[in-house]
Parts: C-alpha cells; structure tokens; sequence
C-alpha cells in the first residue's frame, strides 16, 4: 500500500501538520505523471532531508522565491520534448515564498500564461525560519515579528488579497480551499488541472507550532476557520465566481479562543469586534450565508479596523 502513496510517510513534519496533509492531498489528487518544483520552505525541509525524500514523483527544489520560475522552464521543456499534455506541472511554496519574495516570479508566471498550477500552502507566517510576519499573516496575528505587548496588538494589516490578485491577471482557474475539507479541496485540484494555462489555488494550511495550539486540533482549527467565514472557500473560472462553501457563521472567538496566537485580544471587545468584522465582510462579499439571519450585528463594513501605519 505505502508503494502507492505518491508523497510517503516518515518525513519530518511537526505532529498535526496542516501543510504535510494538504502537499498529500494535492499530489494525490494531481497523479503521478505530474513534476513539482517547490521553493525552500518548512515543505521543503521535512519532505526531502538528504538523502530520503516523500516524493513519489519527479520533484525539484528551487530557492525560495522562484518555484514558479522554475516551473516555467519546466513547461517549456516539455513543451520542445511534445510531452507537455501527458505531464501535469505544479509550482507550490508557502506564503512567504508566494506573496512576499516568490511574488514576482508568481506574477510573471501568471501573466506568461504558463500551463501550470500555482499552490500556496498558506500557514500565516515563516514558520521555517521562525514564526515571523508574512504578508499573510492575519489581522492581529502575534508573531516573533509582530509580537503583541503592551504598545501592540500583533500584526497591523490584513491579509494581502492574493487570490484577487492572482485574479486580477486573467488567468482561467483561482480558488482557496483549507485542509479541513479535503474532498473539496482534491477536486479543485483536478479541475484545476483539467484547464489549460495558468491556475492559482490557496490552501489554508494550520500550524501547531507557529498558531500555538494543540497537534491534535488541526482539523477543528481549520474548519472553524471557514466555518467563522474568516477564510472563504471560493472559486473563480474566467473571471467568475462559480463556486462558494455557503456557511451558518460562527462567532470568531470560537477560532481565536484555540491558538495562543490570538490569546492577546480574547479580553479585548474592540479587537474582537474588528476581527468579526473582517469576517462579516467576507460573508456579505461572497454571500456566504447558508440561512438569512443576521450574523452578529448584521452590519458590515463599520468602524476603521483596517491597516494600521
């Protein structure tokens, strides 16, 4: 059985993973006629300690801010070898390595119109080299570089919109998806695959160590993550917004109160009711509610809790 798993047990994760099971869905899903290049990465570092790897498939380490560079040359080989349309080629990274410093060879990809799947493992910081600040890391998130004290309140800004901005390049195929649903998730991931040229897909990825909470509450984290509509599940083909997970919103604190990462503002109404209202936001943008009652106050979009100089 283990012969046909394509990314294999006996890495070097930290127990509760969230980024070693969405890199198992996401081969799996993908199939083994498939070559992956990964920037430097936690991914990276416990998928292939020299000399074993948990790749089944054809896999290649690129620094860290130029996987989809290099799947770019990948395509383009295969291309001149007439091998492209049997090979499925796949680009991943975590947020640091895709919205930060991987940003520009991200957009480049994008805007070429490679034949390849971009995914981001987005576990809301550099775990890797530390648990610091990435662009993003979630609003009032603590961090090692944005650490909350008595002058802060953890990270400043919201979120950088990658999946607009991956939209906003007029690729065919973009969707966020989370660990916690991993039937959808596969899905996107094949009918990602099934369409020619650039595709982006966003994996809300939960961390123990750098989110602080218990190994064993990896799936409830990240379902509460969607369920709180503090991480939509969306999905946009050609510019459309063709697919939405519909949810019966849950307060945020029953997110936050779990990782200690957010343990700074649970005493805090303002701040809770900043964060509520980012998600509140996110329901009313992409008409997430299930059923029609009011979710909290019912108002949106109230007060200024956006980035902070």
């Amino acid at each position: 059985m283990l012969d046909k798993l394509l990314f294999k047990p006996g890495h070097t994760a930290c127990a509760g993973c969230g980024q070693a099971i969405a890199a198992r869905l996401v081969i799996e899903a993908a199939g083994s006629n498939t070559i992956v290049a990964n920037n430097t990465g936690c991914l990276e570092v416990f998928s292939t300690r020299y000399p074993q790897t948990s790749w089944a498939v054809p896999w290649i380490h690129s620094l860290f801010e130029n996987a989809a560079a290099v799947a770019s040359g990948i395509e383009l080989a295969l291309i001149y070898l007439g091998k492209k349309d049997r090979i499925n080629v796949i680009a991943q990274g975590g947020d640091g390595g895709t919205a930060d410093i991987g940003l520009q060879a991200l957009s480049g990809m994008l805007e070429r119109g490679h034949d390849i799947l971009y995914v981001c493992y987005d576990n809301e910081a550099y775990m890797n080299t530390g648990i610091q600040r990435s662009s993003l890391t979630p609003f009032y998130g603590s961090t090692t570089t944005s650490p909350s004290g008595k002058f802060s309140l953890g990270n400043p800004r919201l979120k950088k919109p990658l999946p607009e901005i991956a939209l906003a390049h007029g690729i065919p195929y973009v969707a966020t998806c989370s660990t916690s649903f991993p039937v959808d998730l596969q899905r996107k991931v094949k009918k990602a695959l099934s369409i020619k040229g650039p595709k982006y897909i966003q994996i809300h990825s939960p961390c123990p160590l750098g989110w602080r909470y218990e190994p064993e509450l990896t799936y409830q984290v990240g379902k509460l993550g969607v369920e709180t509509g503090l991480y939509p599940l969306i999905e946009y083909e050609n510019g459309i917004l063709t697919g939405k997970r519909q949810i019966e919103p849950k307060p945020v604190e029953e997110y936050l109160k779990l990782q200690v990462r957010f343990k700074h503002i649970l005493d805090n109404p303002e701040a809770i009711r900043c964060i509520q209202e980012i998600a509140n936001n996110n329901i009313k943008k992409y008409d997430l509610m299930l059923k029609k009652e009011e979710v909290g106050n019912g108002k949106t979009g109230e007060g200024n809790c956006g980035a902070k100089p």
